[in-house]
C-alpha cells in the first residue's frame, strides 16, 4: 500500500506544469500556443526568455529529483524508483492538463541524478555533448535516453535500468514528431525561435 502512495505522490508532483506557470508569470502567454506547443524548457527558450527557460529546466528536473529523494528518505529504494518513474509519467501526462504534458527530458535527467548520480551525470553529459555538436535538443534527448538503461545495466543497477528503459521508451514515443523531422532534416536547432 505504501508503494502505491509513493507512486501517487510522484505522479502528482510530476504533474505540476512549471513551464506553463513560469511562461504565464513572465508574461509570455500560454506556452501551448507558442513554438512547438510543448510545456518544457526548450519551448520556453524559443520565446527568447532565457531566465524563464532556465527556471523551467531546474523546476522540471527538480520535481523528479525531489520525488525520488523524499520517497527514498521515508519509503526506501523501491519507493524512490517508483516515485521517480511516476513523476516522469506525471510530467508527460499531467492530470491538471487533461493528460497532455511535456516530453519529460528534464524530469528524466533529474530523476536519474537523484536515483544514481553517476548515471545521471553520464546522461547529462551525453545530452550536453550531443547538443554542443548538433545544436538539436531532441537528438540530444533521444541519445541520452537510449544510452541510460545501457549504462545503468553496466553499473549493475538493473532496477534503475528498468525504470530508465521505461522512461526512454516514453521519451521516444513523445518525440515521434521530432524523429520524423530529424529524418527529414527539418528539426529546429537550440535557441532558434520557432514560428
Amino acid at each position: 500500500m505504501s508503494l502505491i502512495l509513493w507512486t501517487l505522490f510522484g505522479y502528482l508532483l510530476g504533474s505540476v506544469p512549471f513551464g506553463l506557470v513560469i511562461a504565464r508569470a513572465a508574461g509570455l502567454g500560454d506556452l501551448r500556443k507558442i513554438g512547438s506547443g510543448n510545456i518544457g524548457a526548450t519551448n520556453v527558450l524559443r520565446t527568447g526568455n532565457k531566465p524563464a527557460a532556465l527556471a523551467t529546466l531546474l523546476l522540471d528536473s527538480g520535481k523528479g529529483a525531489i520525488a525520488v529523494l523524499i520517497a527514498r528518505q521515508f519509503g526506501g529504494e523501491a519507493a524512490a524508483i517508483l516515485a521517480g518513474g511516476a513523476a516522469f509519467l506525471g510530467h508527460c501526462f499531467p492530470v491538471w492538463l487533461g493528460f497532455k504534458g511535456g516530453k519529460g527530458v528534464a524530469t528524466f535527467l533529474g530523476t536519474l541524478l537523484a536515483l544514481h548520480w553517476p548515471l545521471g551525470l553520464i546522461a547529462c553529459a551525453t545530452w550536453g555533448l550531443t547538443a554542443l555538436v548538433s545544436r538539436i535538443s531532441s537528438l540530444s534527448a533521444l541519445l541520452a535516453a537510449a544510452l541510460a538503461p545501457v549504462f545503468a545495466w553496466g553499473m549493475g543497477r538493473t532496477d534503475i535500468a528498468a525504470v530508465s528503459a521505461f522512461m526512454a521508451v516514453l521519451i521516444f514515443i513523445r518525440h515521434h514528431a521530432n524523429i520524423r523531422r530529424l529524418l527529414a532534416g527539418t528539426e529546429p536547432r537550440i535557441g532558434r525561435k520557432q514560428a
